[in-house]
């Protein structure tokens, strides 16, 4: 049982108030019963607003039920269908154009594009590598992954492959950072640089072992060493190439994270304070070395008239709450009910970002003083409007000024696409992010047509008017409300962090989209894809996309992707409900049974996928829509999960902690996973976190007796 202590008729776990009192709130200058009595109102106040907002979801949806039920497979009658739209209040009038008024945002948000990671925040270690992933060797990037076109082989350092990678580094500064003539890899020093550039305002200083250099709002830090094993081989003298890379990461509360109860809470909220403060380290082995990882310094630099410079050594750090479905037990309400988890969050982020707020020397995660919250899977702009309050009133209980908190609107979800220039506007005062994602997309799109039929194929979605339209509307729309120069517009994930040259050849086009980022999966995908926006001046593309007017409709964006009759082959009934099956289960059975919430899962084909909720809704949704509409049956369903929980135990055989799901198939994780697909058609938006919590609880009782 969970020990309580009631504070202001709220019953909160002790581990919670134990964090909040000891940890978080010295410091702050807010004392304990404040901060309670000021919880205890926003639970009050807006726990009955959220649930208002929760049934309004399932009331839509089931009128969207019933028109398609009615009206089965693709919309023959747009306008019939919008019309319908409007009627219910799904599709709400579109305002006069406006832009957002969102201040004091920081340069990594409004002006600099580059990549962005999304890491685990339960996980210090990759919080900590995050965080300092604003840096990465482009040497080290290139020669140790794929990039090159080939893998390092074993057995120590190759001249030839690192000749390789000097050469790949020298051809990109010919085309970011090109000279009045000759090539870089042509130069024997360094020491008239700036004169040698076509250029010269892309040379910015002299810093501690090396030359900074810019181009693009990026920086590139050569690095001088003539002692150096690479650098003594360099005409030049260049040891490495050091460039900004993650200018900013997403510290996740959310989807890679599997937090269900109030130890898990007290977890993430202290690996933020942590951040937050500066004083986050980890111990961290490998091999036979054993270290402490903290937050990387700031950099020095001074310019060609003597003055002295700083560049930030670290990621700006934004951090995701929970979106407005769930509960969790660590605190019970005056009624005895789980609170809503968003609103736990709002609070203690929030309280936990103000030690970065108050510092007064130091390293600072935002200069401009405010705090960056990313809220996920928001539905309509009632919900954004919700979300607004919600900070304001966390504002006014924490004392700050109003609008501190800057908030990212993930358009994730179908009912937020449709609105997004209505759900901007609701969050105009402290917009300061929005992206597009595929996966939870998909998901919602597959969810809330479930009745209109059986859909497409998994991989065919990418290839659908809808998608095209989604993403090309998410950067005209976020342009024609005055993002750029004061907000992020991002792309979504790379899952495949093993395949780097594909993402060298592939993720261009998320900066030649028009967005000023896109997530990448690791630090040294980072670095990769940073080159990407080395080539590609976005704020110059915004500007040309922006006067371009739109480049898709509505009518696109809500095109359903219904199947055009069933004439799949059994072989292509099989292998889609097989991968489908397999990513689920090796999702699933580490969620459940080892509380991760996001890592490299391999596919049927044993190709290593980053996996997180987003990515198991899609796959729920899809066979559980074509078990719905008899594409196969609840046989055909049990033979292929139990033969993918074959292979899923197989590739983890060589984890001490794995626990096989066959050939009993009675554990805790492998029953969650066909409970996603069996009960996946009346899951409140067809979200895996209901089903996830619940398996990961009962698992959890059961170690702790």
């Amino acid at each position: 049982m969970t020990e309580r202590i009631e504070k202001h008729g709220l019953k909160i776990a002790a581990e919670l108030v134990d964090f909040i009192e000891s940890r978080a709130l010295p410091g702050t200058g807010i004392a304990a019963g404040d901060f309670w009595a000021a919880m205890s109102r926003l639970i009050n106040t807006f726990g009955p607003q959220n649930r208002a907002l929760l049934a309004r979801r399932q009331e839509l949806q089931a009128q969207l039920d019933q028109w398609h039920g009615a009206h089965p497979g693709k919309i023959h009658d747009m306008a019939a269908y919008k019309a319908f739209l409007r009627e219910i209040g799904y599709l709400l009038p579109e305002g006069p154009d406006f832009r957002i008024e969102t201040q004091n945002v920081d340069a990594e948000i409004a002006s600099i594009a580059g990549p962005q990671l999304v890491v685990p925040i339960m996980n210090a270690r990759y919080a900590l590598n995050a965080a300092n992933a604003r840096w990465g060797s482009l040497y080290d990037a290139l020669y140790g992954t794929d990039a090159l076109g080939d893998l390092p082989v074993d057995g120590g350092y190759s001249p030839e492959r690192g000749a390789r990678v000097v050469a790949w580094a020298k051809a990109f500064l010919d085309d970011v950072l090109p000279l009045g003539s000759g090539k870089w890899a042509e130069l024997e020093n360094l020491d008239d640089i700036q004169d040698r550039l076509l250029n010269p305002a892309q040379y910015s200083g002299i810093s501690k072992g090396g030359i900074i250099l810019n181009n693009n709002g990026l920086h590139l830090y050569l690095v001088i060493n003539r002692d150096h094993p690479i650098g003594k081989t360099d005409p030049a003298g260049i040891a490495d190439i050091l460039i900004e890379s993650a200018v900013s990461a997403i510290m996740d509360c959310e989807d890679s994270v599997a937090a269900v109860d109030a130890a898990d809470k007290v977890l993430a909220y202290g690996n933020w304070l942590g951040l937050m403060k500066g004083d986050l380290s980890e111990q961290v082995t490998k091999g036979d070395k054993t270290f402490t990882r903290r937050l990387d310094p700031d950099y020095d630099y001074t310019d060609t008239n003597g003055l002295q410079h700083t560049l930030k050594g670290r990621a700006l750090m934004l951090v995701r709450n929970v979106g407005h479905l769930m509960t969790n037990p660590a605190i019970l309400d005056r009624d005895g009910h789980e609170v809503a988890e968003g609103l736990m969050d709002a609070m203690v982020t929030t309280l936990c970002a103000m030690h970065d707020l108050n510092k007064t020397e130091g390293a600072r995660n935002s200069l401009n003083g405010s705090v960056y919250v990313v809220k996920p899977k928001m539905h309509g702009p009632d919900e954004v409007a919700f979300a607004d309050a919600l900070f304001s009133a966390v504002e006014a209980a924490l004392g700050l000024a109003q609008y501190t908190v800057k908030l990212g609107i993930m358009d994730e979800e179908r009912r937020t696409s449709v609105n997004l220039k209505q759900c901007i506007r609701a969050a105009r005062h402290r917009l300061a992010f929005i992206n597009t994602g595929f996966l939870d997309r998909t998901g919602d799109e597959i969810h809330s047509s479930m009745q209109a039929g059986a859909m497409i194929r998994k991989g065919d979605m990418k290839n659908t008017p809808w998608i095209a339209a989604y993403e090309d509307q998410n950067v005209d729309i976020g342009l024609a409300c005055g993002l750029a120069g004061r907000a992020q517009i991002g792309k979504g994930m790379w899952a495949m962090p093993d395949l780097m040259a594909d993402m060298l050849a592939d993720k261009i086009a998320h900066p030649m989209a028009g967005a000023n980022t896109a997530w990448v999966p690791s630090p040294t995908a980072a670095t990769l894809h940073a080159t990407h926006y080395h080539r590609v001046d976005v704020k110059a593309l915004q500007s040309e996309i922006a006067s371009g007017g739109a480049r898709s409709s509505l009518d696109e964006l809500l095109t359903i992707p219904v199947a055009d009759g069933r004439n799949w082959s059994a072989d292509e009934i099989r292998d889609e409900m097989e991968n489908n099956a397999q990513g689920i289960l090796g999702y699933v059975v580490r969620w459940v049974d080892q509380g991760i919430g996001c890592s490299k899962v391999p596919d049927i084909h044993d190709v290593a996928l980053m996996e997180d909720r987003a990515t198991c809704r899609i796959s729920s949704q899809h066979m559980a829509n074509w078990l719905h509409h008899g594409v196969v049956s609840v046989d055909q369903v049990h033979a292929v999960m139990q033969r993918m929980a074959t292979v899923v135990d197989q590739q983890n055989s060589n984890d001490p902690l794995y626990r096989p799901m066959a050939p009993g198939f009675d554990g805790f994780a492998y029953k969650a996973a066909l409970d996603l697909v069996f009960t996946g058609v009346r899951q409140s938006g067809g979200y895996t976190e209901p089903v996830l919590h619940v398996s990961r609880l009962k698992l959890k009782e059961r170690i702790n007796g």
